[in-house]
């Protein structure tokens, strides 16, 4: 199942530069493509932007910081879900899945200084964000979710591990 994370974090990038790269070259810095509407209720727009920070811009011109956390994070997230290969696979996904987002925004970093964002969610103030951005928030809630879904099972097993003995 690592290798198997692996490889899923590898496409998960490859997915997120792609469609930098597609971003980059066909969507004007600034301009915005509405995708879905409904008459003046904006849903969903393509927004070419660049961001130097983190969401809503924060720690803007922090690169050192920024380069350095993913970094510290991937590493980490690689031992961890070598130490854990045979253990939940929703929970190595999510790791793989939080690797390839914060690989995707390093390569930027690194690359440009800067990110590319361009998902744009209108109907409330939240920040644009990446692939790479959903790749990291649906892998922190799915491990959370697979630490839950343990949890809950750990006390199942103790449970009834109890209630053998007090049958006995």
């Amino acid at each position: 199942m690592f290798a198997l994370s692996l490889m899923l974090a590898a496409f998960l990038i490859v997915v997120d530069q792609v469609l930098k790269l597609v971003v980059d070259s066909k969507i004007e810095l600034g301009k915005v493509i509405e995708v879905i509407k409904f008459g003046d209720f904006k849903i969903f727009s393509l927004t070419h932007i660049r961001n130097t920070g983190a969401a809503w811009s924060i720690m803007s011109g922090k690169t050192w910081f920024l380069v350095s956390l993913p970094i510290l994070v991937c590493i980490a997230g690689i031992f961890y879900m070598y130490k854990v290969r045979k253990g939940s696979k929703i929970e190595i996904v999510s790791v793989a899945m939080i690797i390839a987002g914060g690989v995707g925004n390093l390569i930027d970093r690194v690359r440009m200084h800067e990110v590319i964002d361009y998902i744009k969610f209108e109907p409330i103030n939240f920040p644009i964000f990446n692939f790479a951005d959903i790749c990291i928030v649906l892998g922190a809630v799915f491990f959370c979710l697979s630490i839950l879904v343990a949890d809950v099972k750990s006390s199942k097993a103790k449970k009834l591990d109890k209630n053998k003995g007090n049958a006995s």
